[in-house]
């Protein structure tokens, strides 16, 4: 089992220290410490262990340090930034495990650029050493980059030459979409096991810039000071101090987890998880100042963190749960005022910040490999927020109870406050036919019975208490039954309908091309390229195109 849970005084593999408006993120891992057995961790090389404490990294900074503008991440090590995710560790590892843990490295990279797009930090790469892999994807995800001049150091993504794998972690959606490199150039150079130095990589856009090895540090750090003093403050209340993130209080049990305010539920025999979410009660805080009095306990951090921790725990240590049936309890009125006076509060830092860890947990919802059945019961809280999980499902199911009718509210954060990765928000993904639908939904924010939200099209199927038992039955039992590979290829394509964006063709691609790759005997037989890497024998390759 994994534990998501860290702190930098417990980090093993990286040092995050503060000064003023600049933090300084370094990676120093320790190469005798893996997560697992049978590898060594050399030249800043990662895994899943890594990228957990980079993933807090990056939360903390967002969350403790509302002073910081601007965050410079390097080496600690003199020539080397990161050789990438270590090749070992991947040879080593099943099939599921390499594509969570690919999702999970690539949703901490989205999270730095989700920080620099929504709360105006930004990241400052600087590669003093060889840039590798799933190194150079990381400096990717930062707003710039500085490369090391010292004749040596290069960036370079040798994925395909090397492992006969693809970058796993969005290095080609980055690099054509992100820093639009012409794609001629780009094809080249992710055929080149040596990469690009200096002036080239300059002049292809591979990097913002090059200093000699003597100037380095220095240069960085006068580019890192005068993006801070071009930056402002990151909102109202950013010079009292930050929030900090204590440790969360899991109950693991042998049939679920059990937390403040989230529960799962496994039946692993039936391969079924029931996610139940809990809502607040009517005394929160109203503004950001507030929130920082009440500390993490709060509903809206705590339950969001609660929610994020327990996705994860799910993919990585429950693989053959197949199906996730998610309900939600609570207040609708005191879970509507909360997203009310969030959204009303957003020039407060913490406020604007709360609000986007929850776009965050529902995007690793959506992107989440299970079939998400949503349950609206006489006990359903189906409203705001829990009423975009619910949106996020592949079906919701709602009872039709005249004497107790379920309750249905579209809630503020509705109308562009939690969008998806590809952009729209869910209104608008499922109302793709008829966007004025969508529009006036988001803007009037009715609230409705189970009745008139499926006249509305909010619901998938509308049961009453003699059918509602027998048919959700017949309907998991049905799911269960199907291959799971087909079903995750199928969801993924459903959900994201509508335009793309960098983000969603980094997922998108990642389900299918590199999931259907790492099981290719090329990439992962006894004789491919990942497998004989570091061997004197050069992989062997079935030739045919298909």
């Amino acid at each position: 089992m994994i534990d998501f849970q860290t702190r930098p005084e417990d980090y093993k593999h990286w040092r995050l220290s503060f000064e003023g408006e600049l933090a300084r993120l370094e990676m120093a891992v320790a190469q005798d410490q893996p997560f697992g057995e049978g590898y060594e961790l050399k030249l800043n090389s990662y895994d899943i262990g890594v990228d957990i404490e980079l993933a807090d990294a990056v939360q903390r900074i967002r969350f403790e340090h509302p002073e910081v503008k601007v965050v410079v991440i390097t080496s600690a090590w003199d020539k080397v930034f990161c050789a990438g995710a270590n090749i070992r560790m991947l040879g080593l590892s099943t099939h599921p495990f390499k594509v969570n843990f690919c999702k999970f490295t690539n949703e901490t990279r989205l999270a730095i650029e989700d920080s620099s797009r929504f709360s105006g930090i930004r990241w400052v790469a600087a590669l003093n050493g060889i840039c590798a892999g799933g190194g150079y994807e990381l400096a990717l995800a930062c707003d710039e980059i500085y490369l090391v001049d010292d004749n040596n150091s290069a960036v370079s993504l040798p994925e395909v030459p090397l492992l006969g794998v693809l970058p796993g972690t969005g290095g080609l959606t980055r690099l054509v979409d992100k820093r639009k490199v012409r794609r001629d150039l780009a094809d080249v150079f992710c055929t080149l096991v040596e990469g690009v130095k200096g002036k080239r990589a300059v002049e292809w856009n591979l990097i913002d810039g090059t200093f000699p090895k003597s100037k380095f540090q220095a240069k960085v750090g006068e580019r890192a000071q005068e993006l801070a003093r071009s930056l402002p403050e990151r909102g109202t209340g950013a010079s009292a101090g930050g929030l900090a993130l204590e440790p969360l209080k899991i109950d693991r049990k042998d049939d679920g987890i059990v937390y403040e305010h989230v529960r799962v539920d496994l039946d692993r025999e039936k391969r079924v998880a029931t996610l139940t979410i809990q809502g607040p009660s009517a005394d929160q805080p109203k503004t950001g100042d507030e929130y920082l009095a009440k500390g993490c306990e709060a509903w809206a951090i705590a339950a969001c963190r609660q929610l994020d921790d327990a996705l994860c725990r799910l993919r990585f240590d429950e693989l053959e749960i197949g199906i996730i049936k998610l309900q939600t309890r609570g207040d609708v009125d005191a879970l509507l005022e909360v997203e009310r006076n969030l959204l009303a509060d957003q020039g407060h830092w913490l406020s604007r910040e709360i609000l986007a860890y929850w776009g965050r947990t529902l995007r690793r919802l959506d992107l989440t490999a299970r079939s998400i059945f949503a349950l609206a019961d006489q006990e359903s809280c189906m409203a705001g927020v829990f009423l975009e999980m619910a949106l996020a499902a592949d079906r919701i199911y709602a009872l039709d109870n005249e004497e107790k009718p379920v309750r249905f509210a579209v809630g503020p954060w509705s109308n562009g406050a939690l969008p998806m990765s590809h952009g729209p928000t869910r209104l608008q993904v499922r109302f793709l036919a008829d966007p004025l639908k969508a529009d006036r939904l988001a803007t009037e924010q009715p609230s409705m019975t189970a009745r008139e939200a499926d006249e509305l099209g909010l619901t998938t199927f509308l049961f009453d208490d003699i059918d509602w038992d027998d048919e959700l039955r017949i309907a998991i039992e049905e799911r269960a039954s199907l291959s799971p590979d087909a079903l995750t290829g199928m969801e993924a394509s459903l959900r994201f309908a509508g335009p793309e964006t960098c983000d969603s063709k980094i997922f998108g691609r990642l389900s299918a091309w590199q999931n259907w790759i790492f099981i290719r005997p090329n990439a992962t037989g006894e004789e491919g390229a990942l497998v004989r890497y570091g061997n004197p024998e050069p992989a062997r390759f079935d030739w045919r195109r298909t």
